[in-house]
């Protein structure tokens, strides 16, 4: 029996006119054949001295232990000028498929909380795939966080204020490090935000089918990334839930999560799964699924209404989880 796939759900008039207007600049379709190119391109980040030289912020670069017999890694900190000790931690995981990007991808958002909060955002450079595939991105992460977790006075941070967050493959590799977490004990989280997570290596929803060709990051794009970071384990049961926390069957004793996701993109039905299945087993999430969206909107389009409502949301759940 086969599942009839309808076409996806139409674009926001504002987001279409935004996505149309970046033409050939962000191909819809990411091959591995393009992975370099992107890399070098630099597209998914503007300078992070741009961004930060009319803000009251100070960044400092790390070089910490990574995971046993792994090299070390390092962690951009930032914080205001003026932060007073003992306010929130923001752990960063950042997007790009797995295989793109790098620890200042999604710094315009990440650094309005710094503002927002006087919090301490941590954003950490973990290997990429394929040349470091799983379980190198999720135990960089996790590694990277223990560090800031371990050193939180030091840092200005108080310890039990700390969420882990991410967009698109950050996401999905805050979801992981939460399991992973949750699984050894430590550290403690406050939450996880989970912006349009990438969860689930299997590709098989109905969304992941609708969004092929055409939008941001199609399914011809989230089987470079699984494929890059997964090989032959892909789609297989030798698949960790910690790459792919879609796997997951037990979803109790996490912290509380967001997760927001967009109705034109591949990740719609796996992260609301992932919310469900959150609630089924008597645990906190926060969901929020934006109509008319594709994969990354409010990054590619920040001025547009619905993006400014989506980050909204995000810093009003903020502020509750980190009782800021």
């Amino acid at each position: 029996m086969t599942t009839t796939i309808h076409p996806a759900p139409p674009f926001d008039v504002e987001l279409g006119a935004a996505l149309a207007a970046l033409g050939e600049m962000l191909p819809s379709t990411l091959t591995p054949e393009m992975i370099g190119p992107m890399r070098d391109g630099g597209f998914l980040a503007p300078p992070i001295a741009d961004l930060i030289a009319d803000r009251p912020i100070r960044h400092e670069e790390r070089t910490v232990p990574g995971p046993a017999g792994a090299p070390d890694i390092v962690i951009s900190l930032f914080t205001r000028t003026d932060h007073v000790a003992g306010g929130p931690g923001i752990y960063h995981t950042h997007g790009g498929g797995m295989v793109i990007g790098d620890r200042f991808t999604g710094a315009d958002e990440f650094l309005s909380w710094v503002l927002e909060f006087d919090a301490v955002v941590a954003s950490v450079e973990y290997r990429l795939a394929p040349e470091n595939p799983d379980p190198a991105p999720v135990d960089d992460s996790y590694a990277g966080l223990v560090w800031f977790a371990e050193h939180a006075e030091e840092l200005g941070v108080d310890p039990a204020r700390i969420v882990i967050g991410g967009a698109s493959a950050g996401g999905g590799l805050a979801a992981g490090v939460a399991l992973k977490a949750r699984d050894l004990g430590t550290p403690a989280l406050a939450g996880q935000l989970l912006i349009y997570p990438m969860l689930d290596d299997r590709n098989e929803t109905v969304s992941s089918h609708q969004v092929d060709g055409f939008g941001v990051w199609d399914r011809g794009s989230n089987d470079t990334g699984w494929n890059a970071l997964l090989g032959e384990r892909r789609r297989t049961a030798d698949v960790s839930i910690y790459a792919a926390p879609a796997r997951a069957t037990d979803l109790t004793r996490l912290p509380p999560a967001f997760i927001d996701v967009a109705t034109a993109e591949v990740f719609r039905d796996e992260d609301v799964a992932y919310a469900t299945k959150i609630w089924e087993q008597g645990g906190v999430a926060e969901l929020h699924v934006w109509p008319g969206g594709f994969h990354g909107f409010d990054a590619m389009a920040p001025q547009a209404a619905l993006s400014m409502e989506a980050r909204a949301a995000r810093v009003a759940w903020l502020h509750r989880v980190l009782g800021a």
